[in-house]
């Protein structure tokens, strides 16, 4: 085993969903993208990485396991389309929580919606 740790803090995220089906179409729409699924993970499908040392997740049915608004908020990717992503995500029926606001010492923008499961999620973008 290596000493040394990656750049990232977080490597893996799993959001907790009640109906896989409808909230891989939520967050298709929402970020226009395609998750991907795997017939040896049937109960997730994963967000793309944008490259090899990318960090990603995935929405996840688990038993006992259940979508909340309290606890620790997954801040997803929006760079260069913050505003669509939001437009996107309250048209597929996202409640938004926190209106776009400006990070201070120029850390970018962040917003954050309730997703059609109760999931609290937090959108980033740095320009």
């Amino acid at each position: 085993m290596t000493s040394e740790r990656r750049p990232n803090n977080l490597v893996w995220f799993e959001l907790p969903v009640s109906d896989l089906d409808r909230a891989t179409h939520f967050y298709e729409t929402v970020f226009a993208t395609k998750l991907a699924t795997d017939p040896r993970f049937p109960a997730i499908a994963m967000f793309p990485k944008k490259n090899e040392s990318s960090v990603t997740g995935a929405l996840a049915v688990f038993d006992g396991r259940k979508p909340s608004t309290d606890g620790a908020v997954v801040y997803l990717n929006c760079d260069g389309e913050l505003d669509a992503v939001v437009k996107r995500a309250k048209a597929a029926g996202a409640k938004l929580l926190e209106e776009v606001a400006q990070l201070p010492a120029g850390l970018g923008w962040t917003a954050q919606f309730r997703d059609p499961d109760g999931n609290r999620v937090g959108l980033h973008a740095t320009f």
